[in-house]
């Protein structure tokens, strides 16, 4: 029940700064968002709304220079608006300015924002409340394939050892340590162990977890439940991780949370990306860890033992087996690494003598 609050108050406020969003947007926006409510997760259309925001602001300025805002512009006007327009938007996009402060989208960012324009018009046409849909005329950019930043199995062993060690640390850090130490080391375990996103780890609750069958409940992507398991590993990191709060004499009696900050609140995103950003940097400071690195990790380690894509897309999660394709197409190397002696062009290595 904690949980679902949990998530309760974020879509609320995600609701808000919508609401807050819709003065620097067309009035028409706000059909639009609400056609697309049932489909759509909060924070998908906050994301709408930030990339609507920019396009906008650019539209009013060089395309319908007599309207005084944003606000003015009408739903028909998305019809004069050309595809040579959105492909100038687009150049913009790598270096412009919002409010007086100057920005730049890489080619993924991009992609993004043309996506969520393409969306609303092909909303509008389809419902025949616009008569023609140009921006169905601007293909997206071309991705470049990210190359997939993961730990090695010696660097996952390193941050864990660092985390409960504290090796490496600063006198600064070592201060702090002794009192995150065992929090620290449950919440690496967990990432590493099942794949868990930031979101749901930071919305569990000690009423998820059930050592019985060492699983807890989850809320995925788009409101819906799920179960995961984890190995006697990271039970252990997280029975200690309990037991250490529950002696503790300055936990909150009533608190539900199962990761704490310092001030014996739930922990936040932000915090936890920190701390997972301070080990890996002792750990491996060439690599730009996050916990979604610590993600593919998991996803690439269950991928080597299983060879089951599906397997992986259910435990992380993905609606579309493709999104895990697209994440961990790169482990294709190690196997075709381990197939390059598996056919032989002769019977033996040996050539005829004759």
């Amino acid at each position: 029940m904690e949980q679902k609050n949990y998530f309760e108050k974020r879509n609320l406020h995600n609701l808000e700064k919508i609401e807050s969003l819709k003065d620097d947007l067309p009035p028409f926006v706000d059909d639009y968002f609400l056609g697309i409510e049932n489909q759509t997760s909060t924070l998908t259309r906050l994301n709408y709304a930030y990339d609507l925001r920019i396009f906008f602001d650019y539209v009013s300025k060089k395309v319908f220079r007599g309207k005084k805002s944003v606000r003015e512009i009408a739903l028909t006007d998305l019809e004069q608006i050309t595809s040579n327009d959105i492909e100038r938007f687009m150049s913009y996009l790598s270096r412009y300015t919002y409010n007086g402060t100057q920005a730049s989208c890489n080619e993924r960012a991009k992609a993004r924002k043309l996506s969520t324009v393409r969306a609303l018009f092909r909303y509008f046409f389809a419902k025949d409340r616009i008569s023609v849909d140009n921006a169905a005329k601007v293909s997206l950019p071309k991705l470049h394939e990210k190359e997939i930043i993961r730990l090695e199995v010696n660097e996952v062993a390193d941050l864990l050892n660092c985390a409960e060690s504290g090796a490496g640390m600063t006198g600064h850090q070592l201060a702090f340590h002794d009192k995150t130490r065992v929090r620290d080391t449950a919440i690496l375990t967990l990432f590493l162990g099942t794949g868990i996103r930031i979101s749901e780890l930071v919305g569990l609750n000690n009423e998820d977890i059930d050592f019985t069958t060492n699983s807890f409940s989850v809320t995925r992507k788009g409101g819906g439940r799920a179960i995961l398991y984890f190995s006697e590993e990271v039970a252990d990191a997280l029975a200690k991780y309990i037991a250490y709060k529950e002696e503790d004499k300055n936990t909150p009696a009533g608190e539900h949370a199962l990761f704490l900050s310092l001030k014996m609140q739930r922990i936040s995103v932000r915090a936890v990306e920190n701390l997972v950003k301070k080990y890996s940097r002792i750990v491996t400071p060439l690599k730009k860890i996050s916990p979604h690195k610590l993600r593919s990790t998991y996803g690439t380690q269950l991928y080597r033992e299983t060879n089951d894509i599906y397997i992986v897309a259910d435990v992380l999660g993905h609606k579309d087996v493709n999104t895990t394709k697209k994440h961990y197409a790169a482990i294709s190397e190690d196997i075709r690494r381990s197939v390059a002696d598996k056919v032989r062009l002769r019977e033996n290595d040996k050539r005829d003598e004759t």
